[in-house]
């Protein structure tokens, strides 16, 4: 149990909140700066900006090959699909391209499936997909506050909420992992998740009797295998989502470690933090 171990009077509150609240300032920067050069906080993929996506079946070329047939079309990526297959996506192109395009695939590859999404259906998803994560996260602050009915603790929960998610999307933008309806899914469950760990963890803080640093301990304790858990089952998904070229599954994984792993940090250091400070206030 000493590996579980949690002294929260280690540190000074200041130092605690220090890199968290940077990260979050950094993260808030960078989805900024996207929002207003390309009018999406993260790099849309297929299912927002539309597109064409087409599986093409093992046929013994490489992707350095497919990629020289389709020189003359937009094509944005190729990845890895099913028993050694293709999955390449194509940018939005006229109606006379997509033709060409169909035409040259029959061409070559047989038995291949072709699925476009209209531009504007993808902008349809888009606003549908940013509103659920502003509705969610705007429901989820209300019950908070409801809950608590304390301001302090109530905005330290938002506040490491925002900044899960927030940092979450900036590390997907910087890994290159695109804004699709699984993606949306993962940070949807993170809002969740994270909601779930600092409730936990404030409950415990303020209805309990006893020292704070005991309660902080205990809290942590209870936490700490609650996510270790949670990390060792999203794990094993992205490892049979990985063998199976499964994109969908893998990515919201993907997704799930990274928004996981930094709510550990903005859990038990930026909540419990200002926790750390409002506690110490009120004993004054």
């Amino acid at each position: 149990m000493k590996l579980l171990k949690y002294d929260i009077n280690r540190y000074p509150v200041k130092q605690m909140v220090a890199l968290p609240l940077a990260l979050l300032i950094v993260a808030l920067l960078f989805l900024g700066g996207n929002t207003l050069m390309t009018g999406m906080p993260v790099d849309p993929g297929i299912d927002f900006a539309g597109g064409v996506a087409v599986t093409i079946p093992a046929t013994g070329d490489s992707a350095e090959e497919i990629q020289a047939y389709f020189a003359d079309y937009p094509l944005k990526s190729i990845g890895e699909g099913v028993s050694g297959g293709f999955y390449l996506v194509f940018e939005n192109m006229p109606d006379e391209q997509f033709l060409g395009l169909s035409t040259l695939i029959d061409e070559r590859y047989a038995e291949t499936k072709i699925d476009q999404i209209g531009e504007t259906f993808g902008k349809t998803l888009q606003k549908q997909a940013l509103w659920a994560l502003l509705f969610s996260f705007a429901g989820m602050a209300v019950v908070v506050f409801i809950v608590f009915k304390s301001f302090v603790p109530s905005v330290a929960v938002v506040l490491s909420a925002l900044s899960d998610i927030a940092i979450t999307a900036a590390v997907m933008d910087v890994a290159g992992i695109s804004l699709s309806l699984g993606t949306t899914a993962a940070l949807l469950m993170l809002i969740g998740y994270s909601v779930d760990s600092d409730i936990l963890m404030t409950s415990k803080v303020l209805k309990r009797k006893g020292r704070f640093d005991e309660k902080m301990e205990g809290a942590f304790r209870t936490g700490i295998t609650m996510t270790s858990t949670t990390l060792a089952a999203v794990f094993m998904m992205f490892v049979v989502s990985w063998i199976g070229q499964i994109d969908v599954i893998r990515d919201i994984s993907i997704v799930l470690l990274i928004g996981l792993v930094i709510d550990l940090m903005n859990t038990w250091l930026l909540n419990a933090g200002i926790l750390k400070w409002y506690v110490g206030g009120e004993r004054k």
